[in-house]
């Protein structure tokens, strides 16, 4: 019975041990709240700003660095109150409103402020909301680029 119970335990680590390795990488090359195509870059943002036959884009800011122009200063997303200010801003909104979020304080992969502000655009069901793509850091990304800011 002991030898049974053991061959039975030990199929089921090696059965169930490659989809358990398979679903934790699937899970961490998607753990990011947005998507590829939710991202957009500075130009195509800077674009919009400059055309005014664009449809409305609501610009927020989720962090503690500048105003870049037509932005809404929100406060840094990891504070619930900021959260919920961003929830009050867009509870107003269309849906398919064209909403784009951004830090800029520092890189994606150390921003405490990105994730909980869109993650909670995703959880009010938007459909066309974008995270400005600034990868190093606002500074870098736009100011230093020319891009407009808020005077």
């Amino acid at each position: 019975m002991m030898n049974k119970l053991k061959i039975t335990f030990v199929s089921l680590v090696t059965l169930g041990m490659p989809a358990f390795v398979s679903l934790s990488f699937r899970s961490n090359k998607s753990s990011e709240p947005w998507t590829e195509s939710q991202l957009m870059s500075p130009s195509d943002l800077v674009k919009i700003i400059k055309d005014g036959n664009n449809p409305a884009t609501f610009i927020y800011s989720v962090g503690p660095s500048g105003l870049i122009k037509n932005a809404i200063y929100i406060g840094e997303g990891r504070d619930k109150k900021n959260i919920n200010k961003l929830k009050n801003e867009v509870g107003q909104l269309s849906k398919d409103a064209n909403i784009v979020i951004y830090c800029g304080c520092c890189p994606f992969s150390d921003c405490p402020n990105i994730r909980p502000a869109f993650t909670v655009l995703n959880e009010m069901k938007f459909t066309n909301h974008k995270l400005l793509n600034l990868s190093k850091n606002l500074k870098a990304d736009w100011i230093d680029m020319g891009y407009p800011m808020s005077e």
